[in-house]
């Protein structure tokens, strides 16, 4: 098995290394404006999955698919021979969806806070159904067991 912290490293090296050549060394025109959000390696240093935003609409996001598709093979050697390992990890490209799933719990939030001024507005006009005070108070009980019993003085004080 190996170090989790050596594998952290791998996956932190590798996602720089996909930056670095994606940015500088990658001439393809369907690649659009993409950012490498993430990387991560299985325990055996074999498979590696990077992730990635593409900035533009369901177009630009395919056409960047199929150009990382495309020098797939570049990467893997590139990222080889720079991390020395015995066995060049396999690369796996995942499209990243934070920014749809931030835009959904923004929604989400948005739906919460009109629901929460709406019960505010209809917690504003509204009123008890009996009495503001439905319990007894302890003032209120000890008057009415004074009264029951007829005594004027406390129970403790009897000589």
């Amino acid at each position: 098995m190996t170090d989790p912290a050596k594998v952290r490293r791998h996956a932190e090296r590798i996602r720089e290394l996909v930056a670095s050549v994606v940015r500088s060394q990658i001439k393809d025109p369907r690649l659009g404006m993409i950012t490498i959000t993430d990387a991560r390696i299985t325990a055996d240093l074999r498979d590696a999955t990077v992730f990635y935003t593409v900035l533009g609409d369901a177009a630009a996001q395919s056409s960047t698919a199929a150009a990382l598709e495309s020098a797939k093979g570049m990467l893997r050697s590139t990222v080889g021979k720079a991390l020395g390992l015995r066995h060049s990890p396999t690369l796996t490209f995942v499209l990243d969806d934070v920014q749809d799933q931030v835009k959904h719990i923004d929604d989400l939030l948005a739906a919460a806070r009109n629901r929460d001024a709406e019960v505010q507005r209809l917690a504003a006009n509204a009123r008890y159904a009996g009495e503001a005070q439905p319990y007894r108070l302890d003032d209120e009980d000890a008057e009415a067991e004074d009264d029951e019993t007829g005594e004027d003085e406390p129970r403790g004080e009897r000589r």
